[in-house]
């Protein structure tokens, strides 16, 4: 399976990290232990115990933090309190013990895991020891003239938590360290600053007040820690009611926006299928001008009823999309797949009761579903929303009560569909007739080149029609270029060149206006992108950019060097091969660079070959 060589060596850096850290943390308990915990006194044990007991019920009482859930406890009060007040062996003795606990208590737990979090609190309790002691601090009472000591080493211990759980989210999910870093930082910081204070606390209360002061700052700290905890529960509610469409209980389109995002990210990582349905009620209008809008409603509901019923145990999230409209997300499943559930789905409805049937076509209740799957070359999750809508309004077109794939139509209808597509934007490229007659002439251009190029790449129907189209439309930004601008001889001054870098969005405005093109915003978006990131509008590198759009920018820069421009010298052909090799790389992909001059040349040849 794509991309599960790479999830395996993620996985196996992961557990090689885990392990450095284990490492790390076992050594360092052995070396600043020092063994020293057999000549402790009756009565150091007697605290030894109690600070135990104290860690392990914090530990035990750990809490979720909104808003992405992560786990914190307030057991790091206990760790800091014993470098303050008994120093850095006591401490490592104390989190041993009860690190021993936990396991035992929490058996569930993967071992591994365990010895994790105790090399992690290792490291961060030794940090913070040597950083007190390096500024000048000393075990016994909190000394208010060196509060700059604790402040200093707290920040530390904090520091070095969110930098080994990041590092780890780094090395497995790829994820990026500086955002994974901010991110922690700002979910848990007011539960941190809650532990640093109260480590100071229990500084002060254990050293002068003794058992009692521990015990009063374990009400405190248990209490404190409830709260959290009903505040995420608190929290989870309120989000839970967000997300959901109060009508039907399903979710709705807000969550669905992010859920998407989320599955479109996990699979450009792990390689994994996806796949979009978009389900529709058929002939919903005339039910409801005949029934009502109540009783239309309650057709809504109880189609929601059945989606969550059909769903339920499994890994799909069905939202509503809007109005009679609802979207089924399908992790782990290709289109075939995806298919085969929504028309077991489509058959079920058609063969449920509900009062009214009789009015509609086909006698009883149906929808009409598109579905769209994930490719790699997905630029934005409003592509493959936009793939399945076709996909549905194309099922609409054949008679409804049907689900279509997206690029399945037979290739007839693909050759009559693209040749109506060729000349609608032909009628949009018109208009250059008369601004400017060479920006027509190079978009006619481009798109014989894509023609001939995506009949060598042996690209399926579907990629070789927004290929092509999108050759075909990539520069109709530049409609909204002054004429001057446009067609001026002399080199452009950094004002107008910033207007004229502007005719991607515009162009890609202008496509979102029409339904039909769309999937095509991506290659008029991005064909000014460069390989080494240094392009625009967004500077996205490599394989940020669509592989078909990298193609394109090729093709365009090829044509746009061998065909007079008014504002750059016209290159041979030989020396527009020469320019793209010196700029594979950096401005195009070098392996498509290659693939491209093997076609110039090979098209450069077949005169001559037909001369002899």
């Amino acid at each position: 399976m794509p991309g599960s060589t790479s999830d395996n060596n993620k996985w196996n850096l992961g557990y090689t990290y885990v392990y450095a850290v284990c490492i790390t943390g076992i050594a360092l308990l052995l070396i600043y232990n020092q063994g020293i915990f057999p000549h402790y006194t009756p009565s150091t044990w007697g605290w030894v115990y109690a600070l135990v007991g104290a860690a392990v019920i914090l530990a035990l009482l750990s809490f979720q933090l909104p808003p992405h859930g992560n786990g914190m406890s307030l057991d790091s009060s206990v760790y800091l309190a014993c470098i303050f007040v008994f120093g850095l062996s006591f401490a490592l003795t104390v989190l041993l013990l009860s690190s021993f606990i936990l396991c035992i208590v929490k058996r569930d737990t993967i071992w591994w895991k365990h010895l994790f979090n105790f090399s992690v609190y290792t490291i961060m309790i030794m940090a913070t020891s040597l950083t007190f002691s390096g500024f000048g601090g000393s075990s016994g009472p909190l000394l208010s003239g060196l509060l700059h000591a604790y402040a200093i080493s707290m920040a530390i211990y904090f520091s070095f938590n969110a930098l080994l759980i990041a590092l780890f989210y780094y090395i497995v999910l790829k994820a990026s360290l500086l955002d994974t870093l901010k991110g922690l930082m700002r979910d848990t910081l007011l539960a941190y600053l809650s532990t640093l204070v109260l480590s100071l606390v229990l500084t002060i209360l254990v050293y002068h007040n003794g058992i009692v002061g521990l015990v009063l700052f374990l009400c405190l700290s248990v209490l404190l820690s409830y709260s959290f905890k009903q505040m995420f529960t608190m929290y989870r509610s309120i989000e839970e009611r967000a997300n959901r469409d109060q009508r039907t209980g399903l979710f709705n389109h807000s969550y669905f926006e992010v859920v998407l995002e989320e599955e479109i990210r996990k699979s450009q990582m792990n390689g994994a299928a996806l796949s979009l349905a978009m389900i529709d009620i058929d002939d919903f209008k005339k039910y409801n001008d005949h029934f009502g809008h109540l009783k239309g409603d309650g057709l809504i509901v109880f189609l929601a009823e059945m989606l969550k019923n059909e769903t339920t145990d499994s890994e799909i999230i069905v939202s509503r999309y809007g109005g009679e409209e609802f979207s089924l997300l399908l992790p782990s499943h290709d289109t075939v797949q995806a298919k085969s559930f929504i028309d077991r789905l489509r058959k079920t409805l058609n063969n449920s009761l509900f009062e009214g049937t009789e009015i509609f076509p086909q006698g009883c209740l149906s929808f009409s579903a598109g579905i769209a799957g994930y490719q790699p070359d997905i630029h934005d999750k409003s592509e493959l929303v936009e793939q399945a809508d076709q996909a549905l309004y194309y099922a609409k077109k054949q008679g409804k009560n049907m689900v279509h794939i997206f690029g399945n139509q037979s290739l007839l209808e693909q050759d009559i569909d693209f040749s109506q597509e060729v000349r609608d934007i032909e009628q949009q490229l018109n208009l250059f007739m008369y601004k400017d007659l060479e920006t027509f002439k190079h978009s006619k251009r481009v798109f014989r080149y894509a023609m001939d190029v995506s009949e060598q790449l042996h690209l399926d129907a579907l990629s070789k029609r927004k290929f092509t189209l999108g050759a075909l439309i990539h520069d109709i930004g530049k409609l909204e270029i002054p004429w001057g601008i446009l067609n001026k001889k002399d080199k452009l001054e950094p004002e107008e060149w910033e207007m004229v870098k502007w005719h991607v969005t515009w162009g890609k405005k202008m496509a979102l206006t029409n339904d039909k093109f769309k999937d095509l915003a991506p290659y008029i978006e991005l064909h000014h992108e460069r390989y080494d990131g240094t392009g625009y509008p967004y500077g996205f590198k490599g394989e940020e950019i669509p592989r078909l759009c990298r193609m394109l920018t090729i093709i365009d820069s090829f044509d746009a060097m061998t065909t007079e421009r008014p504002y750059q010298t016209t290159k041979s052909v030989d020396e527009a091969i020469v320019e793209l090799r010196a700029c594979a790389g950096s401005q195009f992909d070098p392996e498509l660079t290659e693939f491209f001059i093997r076609y110039i040349e090979s098209r450069e040849l077949r005169p001559k070959v037909a001369s002899l």
